[in-house]
């Protein structure tokens, strides 16, 4: 596959993964990944599906009448959604490690601030505002007014996503071609990890 268009696979991938979602419309569905199990769509379309029951979590969350304990189950959910998400970034970030391996950066390559699967996170996330956007812009009972601004918002966002996309094709062209070269650290999640919140650890002394 070329690195040209992975920008282009990924928001047609994404836009798949949230129709599909859409169909049943439900958080608790349970995904059906289309994509064979050891393929960069199969990462793409699982990253986007992740999001997307996020998305329809925070909404959820934010119900002002929300009872207590179904909210705390909620933030639950929340926080191992983020675990999957983060280690779906990671898988990505170690397909292109993958990819690269075997390219030699140049002299004065340097490290990108964020890896190309970061950005693939972004773009993820940005579909889904694209999609969500255009839901109210299309809404038949909004106002014009509302129609109107969230049209003009619309616009906004498919500008980030030629510029996103041209960013993210940028990257992976400079990898391919050394200029940069991939450095990826496993995310210090500290929050999960007895050692190091202090609210799990108190109790242990």
């Amino acid at each position: 596959m070329s690195h040209h268009s992975i920008s282009k696979k990924a928001v047609k991938v994404f836009k798949q993964s949230i129709d599909k979602y859409h169909i049943i419309d439900k958080v608790d569905q349970p995904l059906e990944n289309p994509f064979l199990a050891n393929s960069i769509d199969h990462l793409l379309f699982k990253k986007n599906w992740i999001d997307t029951v996020q998305w329809h979590y925070e909404d959820l969350i934010r119900d002002p009448g929300i009872d207590p304990v179904e909210g705390m189950n909620l933030k639950r959910k929340i926080d191992a959604s983020n675990q999957d998400r983060t280690d779906t970034v990671e898988y990505i970030d170690s397909y292109f490690l993958d990819l690269y391996k075997d390219v030699n950066p140049s002299k004065g390559a340097t490290v990108n601030s964020e890896s190309p699967a970061w950005a693939i996170d972004r773009l993820s996330i940005l579909e889904l505002k694209i999609y969500h956007m255009e839901e109210e812009a299309k809404r038949p009972k909004a106002s014009d007014s509302h129609r109107e601004s969230c049209s003009k918002k619309l616009q906004v966002l498919f500008t980030q996503r030629i510029d996103l996309s041209t960013a993210i094709d940028q990257l992976l062209e400079d990898l391919a071609r050394g200029k940069k070269y991939m450095k990826v650290y496993k995310q210090m999640k500290m929050y999960n990890d007895e050692e190091t919140n202090p609210v799990l650890y108190k109790d242990k002394s």
